[in-house]
């Protein structure tokens, strides 16, 4: 582990210190540890405000940071960092993003094109129904399926893409190590055992799943995704909440329309009055996100080759993901050119788009 994750996880421990102040922080200090050890007078310099900064001094002095380590190795969880080259880039680019995340399992190249399936957690026959044939469509053309391990939906849509033999990623509101609900901890198991994905959280070891911690881990299963298909929700769902969080992302949102008289329907019809995509096949979505075969994607990488634009184009990128406004200032080209050129590359698997017209090199 590089020298500095003791440091990031201290700091994503202490209260009122979130993506926003950590950033603040390691501009200023430049790195974790610096920040960690800093004096009042050094934060409050920094931009801290008086409040936070007594939290950091107050949480140093409890925390005892070689334990937290070795809780998280007991744990067997690794921690990604925005600095940690595993830390997925979809999710970095986001104001939200988590500073910390610990994982079980491993993440893919593949994971980048993923999609989340989210619903109710009374699901109805129709609705698990639903979300199989969907997911068996979307493992089919390799499409990572992202959820949150809930009863209902979620695990219906997990299940089925083990079945498929896809690729899942559970994200929790909990420790990787607490399973919630406890039922699903042989579904948890079976995603860690088959090497079919991982199991992510904000959330330090140990965590109980807490009502509060719900809601804003819902913001990393869209984040982690291309689109969010919700398949069942009424009108106070959790899965609401989600699709609140991919509208700010800047990500699709799907809906399977249900019946009217359904109460499990009036979220998901709500959503396509709305606007979100009508969900009736998978093709609605694989379509819409240009994803309709990731092998498609693959195989264009080997095949076609690059050309100079491509080059200059993948350099920028490579210091860091850009606007594609940015790229067509910084590279002097026309912008129809920069498009075009940015989504032949993307098939090829060179960069990816990370919504809102952020690219990355991949």
């Amino acid at each position: 582990m590089s020298e500095q994750i003791p440091y990031w996880v201290g700091l994503s421990r202490v209260p009122g210190i979130g993506p926003a102040r950590m950033r603040l922080l390691l501009n200023y200090f430049e790195s974790a540890q610096a920040a960690w050890h800093a004096s009042r007078t050094d934060l409050l310099a920094a931009g801290l405000d008086p409040k936070s900064t007594a939290a950091l001094i107050e949480t140093r002095h409890k925390i005892d940071l070689d334990a937290e380590m070795a809780r998280i190795e007991a744990a067997r969880a690794v921690v990604l960092t925005w600095e940690s080259e595993q830390y997925p880039e979809r999710l970095r680019v986001l104001d939200d993003a988590p500073p910390v995340l610990y994982m079980l399992g491993e993440l893919t190249d593949s994971d980048s094109w993923a999609v989340a399936v989210v619903g109710t957690r009374r699901a109805t026959s129709y609705g698990r129904e639903a979300t199989t044939r969907l997911v068996a469509g979307l493992v089919e053309n390799r499409v990572t399926v992202v959820s949150g391990l809930a009863k209902g939906i979620d695990t219906t849509a997990q299940t089925a893409a083990l079945e498929a033999g896809g690729r899942t990623l559970a994200v929790l509101g909990s420790g990787v190590d607490v399973i919630y609900p406890p039922e699903n901890r042989p579904l948890a198991w079976r995603i860690l055992k088959e090497g079919a994905g991982a199991i992510l959280s904000e959330y330090p070891p140990g965590t109980e799943p807490e009502p509060l911690n719900f809601p804003p881990r819902n913001r990393i299963i869209s984040g982690l995704a291309l689109g969010v298909v919700v398949v069942e929700a009424d009108l106070k769902s959790g899965a609401l909440i989600t699709v609140k969080f991919a509208l700010e992302q800047g990500r699709e949102v799907f809906a399977v329309p249900g019946p009217i008289t359904s109460r499990m329907s009036e979220g998901t019809n709500g959503l396509i009055k709305q606007g979100a995509k009508c969900v009736t096949t998978v093709e609605d979505i694989l379509e819409e996100l240009n994803i309709q075969s990731v092998s498609e994607h693959v195989h264009a990488a080997r095949e076609l080759p690059a050309d100079p634009v491509e080059r200059v184009l993948l350099e920028l990128l490579r210091e860091s993901s850009q606007h594609i406004d940015e790229l067509t200032n910084k590279s002097g080209l026309p912008a129809s050119t920069v498009s075009a050129v940015l989504t032949m590359m993307e098939l090829k698997g060179w960069v990816q788009h990370l919504g809102q017209m952020q690219y990355a090199a991949r």
